[in-house]
């Protein structure tokens, strides 16, 4: 049996399997392995928000423990990153969006580490989802700030007709990718380090079932899983930082236009 599991493609560990079969006419409610993973991330963060408040009256601790010291952490370098790219007023109103985005990608990140589990943001559907969910709020923002104005992004004032004919077009692609590329980048990255690990864990326990010096040969790609282990745990929280920053970047651009 497990000799079958590292026999599978690298790719099979991001099939999105039923586990429960609901449907209701023609509309599939199938509780997938998918669906598990979004119910442990929502926990996962309920719990370790909780944690960091007072069972008593949901206060913070006066003397942060360690849990509530690791949110306070990111709690501030969020805010200031909020801050720093849009502005203090509209870093501060929507901080909580970006806050509630870097744990949802963080968590789904590294919860598809464990082995056996699920990896969410390794489907462009998941991030796609967020990315053009997010550009569509933020093109809301940015209508309800200036109305018409928002052309301007396309045609920077004091442009000439011959370079507007030019510069439109690229501005306008480049607007419309941005969703496409926010998604494409998390995408691939989690997609391409879990598909390593997957192909160099299949190749050692290979050399495991050899003989003679093939055998001992297996050590080397175990060591090596353990260092590619510690840098896909660094791309994970290296993109979900990426993502949140871009979030704020682009809402910048919709604020300031520019």
């Amino acid at each position: 049996m497990i000799l079958n599991l590292f026999s599978f493609s690298p790719l099979e560990q991001f099939d999105i399997l039923p586990l429960i079969d609901l449907y209701f006419g023609f509309v599939d409610f199938s509780i997938t392995n998918e669906t598990v993973i979004l119910g442990l991330i929502f926990f996962f963060v309920s719990v370790l928000l909780l944690s960091s408040l007072k069972p008593t009256d949901s206060t913070l601790y006066i003397v942060p423990h360690r849990w509530q010291s690791i949110i306070e952490q990111i709690y501030k370098g969020i805010l200031s990153l909020s801050i720093s790219n849009v502005d203090r007023e509209n870093g501060q109103l929507h901080f909580p969006l970006f806050f509630a985005l870097f744990f949802f990608v963080i968590c789904a990140n590294v919860i598809g580490l464990i082995p056996y589990s699920f990896t969410l943001t390794s489907h462009i559907i998941v991030t796609f989802s967020l990315g053009l969910f997010f550009f569509i709020g933020v093109n809301i923002i940015c209508i309800q700030k200036h109305g018409v104005k928002l052309f301007s992004l396309f045609l920077p004032a004091g442009t000439c007709l011959i370079s507007g004919l030019l510069i439109v077009p690229i501005e306008l692609i480049s607007f419309v990718f941005k969703p496409i590329s926010l998604s494409i980048r998390l995408f691939a990255n989690m997609m391409a380090g879990h598909t390593l690990l997957k192909i160099i864990a299949g190749f050692a326990w290979n050399l495991m079932g050899a003989t003679g010096i093939a055998f001992f040969v297996h050590y080397v790609p175990l060591l090596a899983i353990i260092v590619l282990f510690g840098l896909e745990l660094g791309v994970s929280l290296i993109q979900a930082c990426v993502f949140t920053l871009l979030c704020t970047m682009y809402l910048s651009d919709a604020i300031k236009l520019h």
